[in-house]
Parts: C-alpha cells; sequence; structure tokens
C-alpha cells in the first residue's frame, strides 16, 4: 500500500474549539494530582495535526483569549505546522478539559469545563469563509461546535453554505457529547446540516441515537448513506474489554458497498483522539482518492497508532501508518 501523495498539494480548513488538556500525570486519581501535564487539543484540530504531518495544508479557524494562555495553544498548534492565520482572539477563557487515565477495569474520565469559553463568542461578522475557503479542498467540522450556542451554528452554517459554493468537500464527525447538548437538541440541529454533508464519520450508535436507524453496523452504514445522499459513511468499530485493551476496526461504505478493515487488539496508553486519527487517516485517502479498501485499512491502522501515544495528536509518520495498514503488523525495531 505504498502510494504516492500525488503532485498537488492538498489542503483542508477544520473549524472548531481549541482547548487545554490537563492530565493527571501517570494513572492518578484526580483525588491524588497535585501536578497536570498540560497540552492543547479539539476534535477538529487533532485532525488538522494528523494531516499537517503527511504533507496536506491545513489551516484552523477558531477563536482563543488574547492573552498568553491564548497565545500558547496558538504556538502548540503551529509546532505541528497546523497554519494559524484564522484562529481569532478575544475577551474571555480557554475551554479546558481534565483527564484521568484508567487501567484495566477502571476506566479513564474526562471532566469538562468550557462554559463562557472565548470561542463561544465568535460572531459570524468576524469570520470571512470566502476568502478562508477560496482554494481549498476539504472542510472539517464535528458534532461539538454546533452544541456551543446559536452564533457558533450560525458561523459554521456560513462555512458549510460557502464550502457548498466553492465545491470544497464536507466531513462531520459526529461526536455526540451529553454533557453538552440533549440528544433531541442534538438530532434536530445535525439533521438541518447533514445536507451539506459529504463524508459522515461516527458510529452505529450515533446513527441510532440521533437519527433512529437501528441496525447492525454495514447495514445502518448503508441506510444513513441513503437517506442523506452522503458520498460515503466511515465508522469505527470498537470493542473495550477493560480500560486497557480494545479491539478496534474501521467501516467504510459508499454507493458500491461497504469494507470492513482488519481489527487490532490494542494496548492502550491513550484513548482520547483516537477517533480523530481515524478521521484524519480517512480524509487523507480520500483526498488521495484511493480505493475504498485501502482507505478504511489506512484510516483503522491510523486510529490504531493513535491509541499508543499520550496526548490527542497523532504523531506518526505516512509509512508508520502504511506499514501497519499494509501487513497488519509494527514491524521490526527501527534502528
Amino acid at each position: 500500500m505504498k502510494r504516492k501523495s500525488g503532485t498537488t498539494k492538498k489542503s483542508l480548513v477544520a473549524f472548531g474549539e481549541l482547548l487545554l488538556r490537563l492530565d493527571a500525570r501517570g494513572h492518578e486519581r484526580f483525588v491524588q494530582s497535585e501536578s497536570f501535564v498540560a497540552r492543547y487539543t479539539g476534535g477538529e484540530a487533532n485532525v488538522a495535526a494528523s494531516l499537517s504531518q503527511w504533507g496536506i495544508d491545513t489551516f484552523a479557524v477558531s477563536k482563543v483569549p488574547d492573552h498568553e494562555i491564548g497565545q500558547a495553544c496558538v504556538n502548540y498548534l503551529r509546532r505541528f505546522n497546523i497554519n494559524t492565520d484564522w484562529v481569532l482572539r478575544g475577551p474571555g477563557r480557554l475551554g479546558i478539559l481534565y483527564v484521568e487515565a484508567g487501567a484495566s477495569q477502571r476506566p479513564s474520565k474526562v471532566i469538562y469545563d468550557r462554559d463562557h469559553s472565548c470561542f463561544r463568542g465568535i460572531r459570524r461578522n468576524e469570520v470571512d469563509w470566502n476568502v478562508i475557503l477560496r482554494g481549498k479542498d476539504w472542510f472539517h467540522f464535528t458534532g461539538t461546535a454546533p452544541a456551543l450556542g446559536s452564533n457558533v451554528l450560525a458561523v459554521l452554517k456560513d462555512g458549510l453554505r460557502a464550502a457548498r459554493r466553492r465545491g470544497v468537500t464536507v466531513s462531520f464527525d459526529c461526536n455526540y457529547r451529553s454533557a453538552l447538548w440533549s440528544r433531541d437538541e442534538a438530532a434536530r440541529v445535525l439533521e438541518s446540516l447533514m445536507e451539506y454533508v459529504d463524508v459522515f464519520i461516527g458510529t452505529h450508535h450515533d446513527a441510532r441515537t440521533l437519527f433512529g436507524i437501528d441496525a447492525e453496523p454495514s447495514e445502518s452504514a448503508a441506510q444513513l448513506r441513503r437517506r442523506f445522499g452522503f458520498r460515503c459513511v466511515a465508522y469505527t468499530l470498537r470493542e473495550g474489554a477493560n480500560a486497557s485493551v480494545n479491539r478496534f476496526a474501521g467501516l467504510l461504505c459508499d454507493a458500491r458497498g461497504c469494507d470492513v478493515s482488519r481489527a487490532y487488539d490494542m494496548q492502550m496508553v491513550d484513548r482520547i483522539g483516537g477517533g480523530d486519527a481515524y478521521s484524519g487517516g480517512l480524509i487523507y485517502a480520500l483526498l488521495m482518492r484511493w480505493p475504498r479498501r485501502e482507505s478504511v485499512e489506512f484510516a483503522a491502522a491510523a486510529g490504531c497508532l493513535k491509541h499508543s501515544i499520550a496526548g490527542d495528536f497523532n504523531l506518526v509518520s505516512l509509512e508508520e501508518v502504511q506499514q501497519l495498514a499494509t501487513t497488519g503488523e509494527s514491524g521490526e525495531v527501527q534502528r
């Protein structure tokens, strides 16, 4: 599966909230921790980080506080070659997520503190989508952005309409979070956005919870694709024995059928960001116009490898993903 990426440079725009991630050290519980490891994250930024390492031009569209913490977040994204020219500044705070790593039968835990964040104050007149999307190939967003308020939803809708006018492919990672909004509100709002989406990413549980499609993964994906006219539907398939061991695979369905990747038994270092890594792998393969089977194998391998890395960003090379996608094995020690 050693494919060339082609001669034409591809580009992606990612719209969503940026957050400060604070991890309890090691496997300590929150009530034990006296210090936290700080990183920066965001579901859309995680996807951009993957793609920027694989030669895709990536652009973050967001809003952060106009103080040193906001600048530290921007600097973090720049370290990974994500363009931050359209990250706005303003008053307020950066949202936070606290992470406690589980082990064995004790699950990991995440606590969000993201009310009244700077991003929630973003306004339509601050974002010129016609300029941002000019000459771009792909626009990516997740289900967390439209959950953050009517003004954020209005900015997103402007972006989706601009993407449609310019022929920019749109991907959506469902990423439903019950802590952000109710199932009924999510279903109503997200259904109204699906007409702009080309590539749907999620799980068959999302399809059942939000769209009432109750079927096994392959049939669920096929039904969902037909219902909304998506170009393709991609699911992650996960079985969790415990917090330390998971089985992970991917499914990709288009108008000609469905393929399921090989399944990986993983000893997990960090589960957070695994779905975003899968999305990044899928988007890369689709940008490169790879066949369906190769695309889902690459996406699943990318998602698998992320689980071995602390933090949200999937810090792996294109060659590392291709090696795993091709053989299903990690290979020998690299010297």
